[in-house]
């Protein structure tokens, strides 16, 4: 098969998590609004969040029998990676046709076990690759594939003394392709919501599904509210639960008289509306709900996941602590009221807010994906002379999910 018609081929690889789709999506969205010319291609896997992702948005794809490695015993695990070897295997040959058909130019790989492969083969047939790291320890495919690339765009600086040496010098702090903060006004989406625009808005999430134990703190924290002052805490609480905890939330929340100041929604669809009228987020740590905190300047409460790969989570908290835009509240002290405490703490301490949404915004990069862009297209041919860029718009609808939209384990 011979390659199509008209401009270059970029092939964009990641996922099996939201945490390493979006970005991919983002990153392609914004470089066709520079180069309309531009054949974007989204290679994923088939277990992945992209296998559901991808058809929906109608976007050129192809998934790949690829899985992740499984860690612990050796022996335990034997079976179980020989299989996941025999899907690389198949991946690569299937890879094989897809570049020989579609002769791409570049290879963005955003993570994930999910972009191995893409990346592996533009190193095989000698195609320019570029990576891009959305936590501050890389990943096992950034840190393999970073050998052998054109670019490494980070989100976090601390990122780059965790690369091998020989990379380090083609790495660059380019920030994680978010949502673009809008001028949100206060007013607006605060009706929207059903909340007070002159009072604190503290905003609870945990990742797309919304995440039990976080639930759980903060449904103690309220009742323990309602025994000390049932009519008013000072602040107001918008707590996207997760679609499948929202009906008992609700329940919990109506045996303790459906306290005025809290809102309990599955999901937030309207992310912008809640980043700008949120004074506090309250959120795991995945790292595209940082880097939108960071983006909105908000200062935020972190509980990293314990169980997510490599415990970067906690990584990408500690690197916020230290810059001062975040505090930290490790789970498993939850049970001890230590997250309603700060919680109360901080929506009653506008001067502490405002001193860590000035370290949040010093460290915000909203403009990633459009930057990034640039970069890619630099290492594309030229455009067909008399070719426009298309103007510079706001950051296009694939990268409209927000913290709440990104999954857990990203």
């Amino acid at each position: 098969m011979t390659k199509r018609s008209g401009g270059p081929t970029v092939i964009f690889s990641g996922g099996g998590t939201g945490g390493h789709l979006y970005p991919a999506l983002a990153v392609a969205g914004a470089l066709e609004a520079l180069r309309p010319d531009v054949q974007a291609v989204f290679v994923g896997a088939r277990r992945g969040i992209e296998a559901r992702v991808l058809p929906r948005r109608g976007v050129d794809h192809h998934l790949l029998p690829v899985e992740g490695f499984r860690r612990g015993g050796v022996l335990a695990q034997l079976a179980t990676n020989l299989a996941v070897l025999r899907g690389l295997a198949r991946s690569l040959v299937l890879l094989g046709g897809l570049f020989r058909e579609r002769r791409p130019e570049l290879v963005v790989v955003t993570g994930g076990y999910a972009g191995g492969p893409a990346g592996i083969m533009a190193i095989l047939t000698g195609v320019k690759l570029v990576l891009q790291e959305q936590n501050s320890v890389p990943g096992l495919t950034t840190r393999v594939l970073s050998r052998f690339c054109r670019q490494i765009h980070l989100a976090f600086p601390e990122a780059r003394a965790h690369l091998p040496r020989r990379a380090r010098s083609r790495a660059r702090v380019s920030g994680n392709p978010v949502q673009t903060p809008s001028a949100v006004e206060r007013k607006e989406a605060a009706r929207h919501f059903d909340m007070d625009p002159g009072r604190p808005v503290i905003l609870v999430v945990g990742g797309s599904q919304g995440s039990l134990a976080l639930n759980d703190a903060v449904l103690r924290g309220i009742e323990a509210q309602s025994r000390a002052n049932p009519s008013d805490p000072g602040f107001q609480l918008l707590w996207s639960t997760g679609p499948s905890h929202v009906q008992n939330i609700r329940a919990s929340l109506a045996e303790l008289g459906s306290p005025g100041w809290v809102r309990p929604v599955g999901y937030i669809h309207e992310m912008s509306s809640a980043l700008g009228l949120a004074d506090l987020a309250v959120s795991r740590a995945g790292a595209m709900a940082t880097s939108e905190f960071q983006a909105w300047g908000l200062p935020s409460l972190l509980v990293p996941l314990p169980t997510a790969a490599a415990d970067h989570q906690r990584a990408n908290a500690h690197a916020l602590v230290e810059a001062g835009a975040a505090e930290v509240v490790e789970e498993d002290t939850l049970d001890r009221g230590l997250l309603w405490e700060r919680v109360t703490a901080l929506a009653r301490d506008p001067r502490a807010r405002e001193a860590m949404a000035r370290r949040a915004r010093d460290r915000g990069r909203p403009h990633a994906a459009r930057e990034i862009a640039e970069e890619l297209a630099a290492l594309l041919p030229p455009p067909p002379r008399g070719m426009a860029s298309a103007p510079d718009t706001a950051t296009p609808e694939t990268t409209q999910m927000g913290p709440s939209q990104t999954e857990e384990a990203s």
